[in-house]
């Protein structure tokens, strides 16, 4: 087998099952990227050799970073963040760099090596932290706006430093007319692209559009980014300076989307190859024989970066609990420090040791990175009267509202599906509690006179201010299984009893929800096929009756509250298919009924084709009753099932 084949094999097959494993313990498959390059590369198990093609593929997996962020590049959000994006974020990263500078001097290292290093080190990791902050249902909050906003600048940042760095290799009699002749150069392009660009971009992509070929999109986006990219290095410039600009041309179109959901898969799988590279490099002998100092840098690295941005923070007024999870969330080290550390290397500014105590400090605080941001809350918590102050003052004014709110429902997520079924349940003169984490949706909402406050409703503090003890039900009207996961283990804690409704974008996660204590689960994704397949039925001219019967059987199948109705006088059978169609009744145990006494397991109602859906005791609904429980009097049966069994399990019931 060839060589190169052998290769590819053995990283696809390291590749599949390190990213499996670092996505089950809910870790960025970055982080397992770079472990397989460690545990791969020449300087361990050496399945890879370290050699040019795999440094150039390596460096196409940079052009992509470089072209997603400027995709996501936005004029108008940084004009209207540019107090926290060039104040706080340029702030962070002047004052880190010099400070690192100063030490890297300290240390007796050039000043050449100290500016590249203190560029790398003032890079924070932009995946990690807006992953994490999102999953937390943080990015609109004051700090996730804060730290966002650093991260863009940071981003911005890198662009000059790809251009500064390899200049500070040159004579220093020459290094200002090089720094300066480059940044010229890019300035020009820069120029040229965004006022002239744009237009050329937007006419040109509409001529390919109007192909309709999804191949041909494709390959012009490619050959747009890898074209640019190619201008730049012709010019003596990054190719990730190229792919940065063909970004901020494309974002500026209406295709952006298009060409962000197309670029993802080459992104990904050229970046993984990227940090596979960056692991490649760690010597892991030479990092055990300085790992005293590798340890002291990571210290100094978390510990100097998080009070600079600490510090920074609270200059700029934000309040103490902002500040310390800004800084909490920046202060590791980001995969743009590897870019600048591996082009730092190229151009000869480190010696190898110096670049390997670095690296693996870097490494290690990426690795941190996840687990700090994940006990942000109990750190601040900790240390952060304010945060205590705010919290409370927050649960305070919930409780005032709950406060007179009885057979309430508490609705978790205030976005247009929970807008809508508050709505619905107004209407019916129904109250509602609704709980959202974005302050400004709760404040235009608030404004308007709907019942919504600020809280998280993953917190068992919430619920209860809330008035869960008095709720009637609670829904989750986003579609997140974790969050829901956790609201779930709060009610069944507090009220198991408590019916709760959770909405879900498909049927994956059905059975484990309702394990979970879900009363019922609603897929979107079903919901938009059952109202896809009653439209096409009524206009292929069936009859309403057998449309609406039909839809009733798939959700009967579906949900476990809507199976059969109680029949009443005034029902019309539209025909035999109809009246044998399962419906529910209620039974209620006298003192002197057979089934008192007994479980619902000894009662067997399975053999006469009945389920017992629901216990009704003290006016407590029990969705989901035990085959152990045992029935009592003046227990309520709700119980579903055809006609003449319904008979026969009353009779034994009630006689025996």
């Amino acid at each position: 087998m060839h060589g190169s084949l052998e290769i590819t094999l053995i990283l696809l097959v390291a590749a599949v099952l390190t990213v499996t494993l670092f996505r089950r313990l809910n870790l960025p498959p970055m982080l397992g990227y770079l472990v397989l390059g460690i545990i791969a590369g020449p300087h361990a198990l050496s399945f890879v050799p370290e050699s040019a093609e795999t440094t150039y593929l390596a460096e196409f997996g940079v052009v992509f970073l470089m072209f997603s962020i400027g995709l996501e590049f936005s004029l108008p959000q940084l004009i209207s963040m540019r107090r926290v994006v060039f104040g706080l974020g340029g702030a962070q990263v002047v004052v880190t760099l010099l400070v690192f500078l100063a030490l890297s001097m300290l240390f007796g290292l050039p000043w050449q090596a100290g500016l590249a290093l203190g560029g790398a080190l003032a890079m924070s990791s932009t995946a990690i932290v807006s992953k994490t902050l999102a999953e937390k249902l943080q990015l609109n909050s004051p700090h996730g706006q804060q730290t966002m906003g650093v991260l863009l600048f940071q981003d911005l940042a890198v662009v000059p430093l790809l251009v500064l760095i390899p200049a500070l290799s040159q004579d220093q009699q020459v290094m200002a007319a090089t720094v300066g002749y480059a940044l010229f150069k890019a300035l020009i392009i820069l120029i040229f692209l965004l006022f002239v660009g744009q237009t050329l971009m937007r006419r040109w992509f509409h001529l390919v559009a109007r192909s309709k070929s999804s191949e041909l999109f494709v390959l012009n986006v490619l050959m747009v980014t890898l074209g640019l990219a190619y201008l730049t290095g012709l010019a003596g410039l990054s190719l990730a300076l190229g792919a940065f600009l063909a970004g901020i041309l494309i974002s500026e179109t209406e295709y952006r989307y298009q060409v962000e959901d197309y670029i993802k898969p080459f992104r990904d799988v050229l970046l993984g190859l990227f940090f596979i590279t960056i692991g490649m490099l760690l010597n892991l002998q030479i990092v055990a024989q300085n790992f005293l100092w590798v340890m002291a840098l990571l210290l100094a690295l978390i510990v100097i970066k998080t009070g600079i941005v600490y510090i920074l923070a609270r200059l700029f007024r934000n309040d103490t609990s902002v500040a310390m999870r800004c800084a909490l969330a920046l202060g590791c080290a980001g995969e743009f420090g590897f870019v600048l550390l591996s082009l730092a290397g190229t151009h000869a500014l480190l010696t190898e040791q110096t670049r390997q105590i670095v690296l693996a400090a870097m490494l290690l605080s990426l690795m941190l990175s996840p687990v700090i941001l994940m006990n942000s809350d109990h750190l601040v918590l900790k240390f952060s009267k304010s945060e205590w102050m705010l919290r409370a003052m927050a649960l305070t004014e919930l409780s005032a509202k709950s406060m007179n709110a009885q057979s309430h429902v508490i609705i978790c997520g205030y976005g247009r599906s929970g807008q809508s079924l508050a709505r619905f349940l107004e209407q019916e003169k129904i109250s509602v509690i609704a709980l959202d984490v974005d302050p400004a949706r709760v404040k235009q909402a608030a404004a308007a006179g709907d019942s919504v406050v600020f809280g998280d409703a993953s917190r068992r503090e919430v619920l209860m201010s809330a008035g869960l003890p008095r709720a009637s039900a609670l829904v989750v009207s986003f579609a997140d299984t974790k969050m829901a996961e956790k609201i779930l283990a709060h009610v069944q804690a507090m009220r198991p009893e408590l019916p709760v409704i959770v909405r879900t974008y498909d049927d994956t996660d059905l059975e484990h929800l309702r394990l979970k204590g879900a009363t019922e689960i609603v897929p979107e994704v079903l919901e938009g096929s059952l109202m896809l397949a009653t439209h096409t039925m009524l206009l292929l001219g069936l009859p309403l009756a057998h449309v609406l019967r039909r839809m009733r059987d798939m959700r009967a199948a579906q949900y476990q509250l809507v199976r059969g109705f109680f029949h009443g006088a005034t029902d019309i059978e539209a025909d035999m298919e109809e009246s044998a169609q399962p419906r529910l009744q209620s039974i209620m145990l006298n003192e002197d009924a057979a089934a008192v006494g007994k479980t619902l397991q000894e009662l067997s109602m399975d053999d006469l084709y009945v389920e017992v859906t629901a216990v009704r005791r003290r006016n407590v609904r029990n969705t989901n009753p035990s085959p152990d429980m045992t029935l009592e009097k003046s227990d309520v049966l709700i119980l579903l099932g055809a006609p003449e069994n319904l008979a026969q399990a009353e009779m034994r019931l009630l006689q025996g």
